[in-house]
């Protein structure tokens, strides 16, 4: 039930790096009455959202789609894929990189987790030669899966796949490359077949901006022949009787209909727009977002300006500040709900989210919320952030607007 005794005016500012705010358009398509998801009406939904998705994850081959969280995506990608006992390269990138390499531990798979040491690690990303060499020790193959994450949503680092592979390619090893970009596919450029993944995880709650509900499995016929052999248990999440009903339009059991009305229409909005007028929207937030960063003379979490995201900005406050005190005081003040700093990075950072359904002015809001925050909270602030983002949006203006100012 809700808090019946914090009902402010006005919107709530969710700016945490999703869940992420549903647009109306998608709300609107959610609430059309449920069908027959055995009927003819059903299936013609199925299959033309099951074509548009590739488009999306920018593959010709399948993507699963389960009625289930993105947590549920990560243990489909390993049981379809995996026996009992296998062995599994993963990097520690950050809190999310951590739960994955626990959950393997739990099916029975044996990981391995190469990373930098401590909390700085957490502010770096996927060293690809690190992987390539370990791959090369393994003479006898015996590592079957090397899972990384793309956009670490703990942290504000958005890690470089292709060298993932070629780190892989250059051990001339035949592992596995399953990817989680739960939190940067629809945000952060990505490329399931050109960058080699075998299997991609993903979630509907982020930059498909949808809510929780959905997730998703994108194929290789590498993975799907693997799969084929994998003796890990599986029922619910198996990949054959998914596939096979998928080819009418259908699933093997009760899918989740009016989400997948959502999911149809988010593919409209983002196909119209077109992929890569998102991915520089995106950037341009990013990059706006980090300008009142470093006004504000405070750190970005990411230490490399190479592999900052698009999707949300880690920002880590002064030793001896608490960033969840800040946190509190600006979703009491202004009611605004940022992101947490998760397993090391707790109490030492913030995370600004900037995906999805957002634009200019709701930056704007929201960066005037954490500057205030801070302030409130006693920390000395180098200069306006909130001047430095207008000043950034108004010299970078997104593409509509530069066609617009034309006509």
């Amino acid at each position: 039930m809700l808090n019946l005794d914090f009902h402010p005016t006005g919107r709530h500012f969710l700016q945490i790096p999703g869940p992420s705010p549903v647009p109306d358009r998608i709300l609107r398509a959610m609430s059309l009455p449920t069908i027959d998801h055995r009927g003819p009406e059903f299936g013609a939904l199925g299959r033309e959202l099951l074509e548009k998705i590739k488009q999306v994850f920018k593959t010709e081959h399948p993507v699963v789609i389960y009625p289930a969280s993105g947590t549920g995506a990560w243990e489909a990608a390993l049981a379809n894929t995996l026996s009992p006992n296998d062995r599994v390269l993963m990097f520690e990138t950050g809190h999310f990189a951590t739960l994955w390499e626990k959950m393997a531990r739990r099916l029975q798979l044996e990981p391995e987790f190469l990373g930098l040491p401590g909390y700085e690690g957490w502010r770096q990303g996927v060293q690809a030669d690190l992987i390539e060499k370990r791959l090369k020790e393994d003479g006898e193959h015996a590592i079957k899966a090397v899972c990384v994450v793309h956009n670490e949503t703990s942290t504000g680092v958005t890690s470089d796949i292709a060298a993932v592979r070629r780190a892989i390619d250059a051990a001339n090893h035949p592992a596995l490359l399953i990817v989680d970009t739960i939190s940067g596919l629809a945000s952060a450029d990505y490329r399931h077949d050109e960058w080699g993944v075998d299997v991609t995880v993903s979630g509907s709650q982020k930059g498909l901006m949808l809510p929780p509900g959905i997730s998703f499995n994108a194929l290789s016929p590498k993975a799907i022949e693997a799969s084929r052999q994998a003796m890990l248990p599986k029922s619910f999440w198996a990949w054959d009787e998914i596939l096979e009903a998928n080819k009418n339009g259908y699933w093997p059991y009760t899918p989740s209909t009016n989400l997948l009305y959502g999911l149809n229409e988010a593919l409209d909005m983002l196909l119209e727009e077109g992929m890569e007028h998102v991915f520089e929207r995106h950037a341009r937030w990013g990059a706006g977002v980090r300008a009142a960063v470093e006004a504000w003379g405070l750190e970005v979490q990411c230490q490399d300006p190479a592999l900052y995201s698009p999707v949300l900005t880690g920002v880590v406050v002064p030793e001896g500040v608490d960033a969840d005190v800040v946190r509190k005081i600006i979703y009491e003040r202004f009611d605004l709900s940022l992101g947490m700093g998760l397993g090391k990075a707790k109490g030492k950072m913030f995370r600004i989210g900037h995906l999805g359904d957002c634009n200019d002015l709701t930056l704007i809001a929201t960066l005037g919320g954490c500057e205030a925050g801070l302030k409130l909270a006693g920390v000395t602030l180098k200069s306006s952030g909130v001047s430095a983002a207008l000043e950034y949006f108004a010299d970078h203006p997104h593409r509509f607007a530069q066609a617009e100012s034309t006509q």
